[in-house]
């Protein structure tokens, strides 16, 4: 058992250091914030010594333990265990039970999202579902990137249409006819310009359009 540890606002605990949990443990620590990892796999825990500001083997489904370890303290969590749903969903409540503010977990279906969501995680990560969902658009080719958020609004990136060529955005109207709105325009080796009324749409641009994911699902098949 490690000593208690220290938190500040920025800091966040990640239970479970899989391939999920790892990579967002990691992206935390790259981006400036401190990490408490927490794993029950001694070898996992050994792994991501060097990389992660704190990192310890332990059993997250006592919330016991966390309080031991100081995770009451921090205000957000990431529970990354996505096989194990047992430990999945008692790590969700030992983290509920300690009054953590802002849990985010990963589930590998809807009902296990469900359960989730119902013991106090307060955003639910369906990270199968939302790589299928996104290799889905890709592989049409209709797409060159897509993301969807939860609230079924999305952002893709997509070849500019021909009605749109030659065109400002005012004059093509792509907002009023399709529902979308285009974020930015990408030309060549230029640089990303940030879209306004004015911009001329000119063949083989990319835009960048943002609505719901059925408007740019319609609008990226127009190429």
């Amino acid at each position: 058992m490690a000593k208690q540890t220290s938190s500040s606002s920025d800091s966040v605990v990640v239970i479970g250091l899989g391939r999920f949990g790892g990579s967002v443990a990691d992206s935390l620590v790259r981006l400036g914030h401190e990490v408490l990892g927490i794993d029950e796999n001694a070898e996992v825990v050994q792994k991501w010594a060097d990389t992660l500001t704190h990192v310890v083997q332990a059993d997250s489904t006592s919330s016991e333990v966390l309080r031991q370890l100081g995770v009451g303290e921090f205000r957000r969590a990431v529970v990354g265990i996505g096989t194990d749903i047992e430990a999945s969903v008692l790590s969700v409540l030992a983290l509920e039970e300690l009054g953590v503010r802002d849990i985010w977990a990963k589930a590998i279906s809807y009902k296990h999202g469900r359960i989730l969501e119902r013991i106090g995680a307060h955003h639910v990560v369906y990270p199968e579902a939302a790589m299928g969902e996104r290799v889905a658009h890709l592989v049409t080719g209709k797409m060159i990137d897509f993301i969807a958020f939860d609230d079924g609004f999305a952002i893709a990136k997509t070849q500019a249409p021909k009605e749109a060529w030659g065109a400002t955005l005012s004059e093509s109207a792509l907002r009023s006819k399709y529902g979308v709105t285009v974020v930015g325009v990408k030309r060549g080796r230029a640089d990303f310009t940030y879209a306004q009324a004015g911009t001329i749409v000119e063949a083989g641009d990319i835009l960048i359009v943002s609505g719901t994911t059925e408007q740019v699902e319609r609008f990226a098949a127009l190429t």
